[in-house]
C-alpha cells in the first residue's frame, strides 16, 4: 500500500495572502499526522511565496512522521536544507513565474552538477528523491547521478482524458516497474486528487504518493482531518 505524504504549502499560501500569522503551515502539519499522514512534504521556494524558513526548521522540530524538503538545487536553499537535515529532499524545477511545477526535473540535461548536488547530501545523511517525468531515459539518468529514489510527475495522467489518461497511466506504470528494477524507490504525486488517485495508488513498487492542493481544498469544506482520512481511504 501506498503512503501519504501530505503537502502543506497551500496553507502557507492563505497566510502570505494576508501577511498574518495564521494560518500555520505547522498546526496543519500536526493535524494531517494525527489524521494518519505517513509524512509531510513542504516546498521551500527561492522566492518564499509560500513555506517560509521558519516554517520549516520549526516543521523538523516537531513534526513526529518523517519531512519531504521539496526544493530546487540552489546554494540558499541547500544551505537551509543541510542546516534542518529532512528525511528526504527532493530536487524539482522551478521558475519564477509559474504557479506550481510545472514538468520534471530534467536530470540527463544536468547530470554532472545533480551529482555533486546529491554527493552534498549523502555526505549530510540525507536521502535524495529527483522529481521526473515518466520517461526511461530520466529514469536512467536519476540512478546514474546516485539518487535513491524518483518522484514520477503526475500531472500529465492528471490532466489527460479518455485514451490519453490511459497511455500515461500505463506510462507511470512501466517506468515504476523499470526504476523498481533498478532498485530507485519510487513515489508518485502533481495533479493527484479524489477522483484519480485510486489507479496511481494500484500501482506495485509506488512507496509514496505526495499530495497537497486537492487535500487543503477539500479540508476548506470538510476540514483537514477529514480530507487526509478520506483520501487515506482511497489509495489504502
Amino acid at each position: 500500500m501506498a503512503t501519504l505524504g501530505v503537502n502543506i504549502d497551500h496553507i502557507a499560501t492563505l497566510r502570505q495572502a494576508r501577511g498574518e500569522k495564521e494560518p500555520d503551515p505547522v498546526h496543519a502539519a500536526i493535524l494531517a499526522e494525527l489524521a494518519g499522514a505517513h509524512g509531510i512534504t513542504a516546498h521551500l521556494r527561492e522566492d518564499r511565496r509560500h513555506i517560509q524558513d521558519r516554517d520549516i526548521y520549526v516543521l523538523k522540530q516537531t513534526i513526529t512522521t518523517r519531512l519531504n524538503l521539496e526544493m530546487a538545487a540552489t546554494p540558499d536553499i541547500i544551505r537551509v536544507a543541510l542546516d534542518v537535515l529532512p528525511a528526504m529532499v527532493t530536487l524539482v524545477p522551478e521558475k519564477r513565474e509559474e504557479r506550481t511545477t510545472e514538468g520534471g526535473l530534467g536530470v540527463a540535461s544536468k547530470e554532472r552538477d545533480l551529482a555533486k548536488t546529491v554527493k552534498t547530501f549523502h555526505d549530510g545523511n540525507i536521502a535524495v528523491s529527483l522529481f521526473i517525468d515518466p520517461d526511461i531515459h530520466e529514469i536512467k539518468a536519476a540512478k546514474r547521478v546516485g539518487a535513491e529514489a524518483i518522484e514520477i510527475h503526475t500531472g500529465y495522467y492528471a490532466n489527460a482524458q479518455g485514451k490519453a489518461c490511459f497511455d500515461e497511466l500505463e506510462k507511470i506504470r512501466d517506468c515504476t516497474y523499470a526504476a523498481h528494477k533498478m532498485e530507485l524507490r519510487v513515489n508518485a504525486g502533481h495533479g493527484l486528487n479524489y477522483r484519480n488517485v485510486k489507479s496511481i495508488a494500484s500501482i506495485d513498487h509506488i512507496e509514496e504518493l505526495n499530495i497537497g492542493h486537492s487535500i487543503i481544498a477539500r479540508a476548506a469544506l470538510v476540514g483537514l482531518d477529514e480530507a487526509v482520512r478520506e483520501m487515506l481511504a482511497l489509495i489504502g
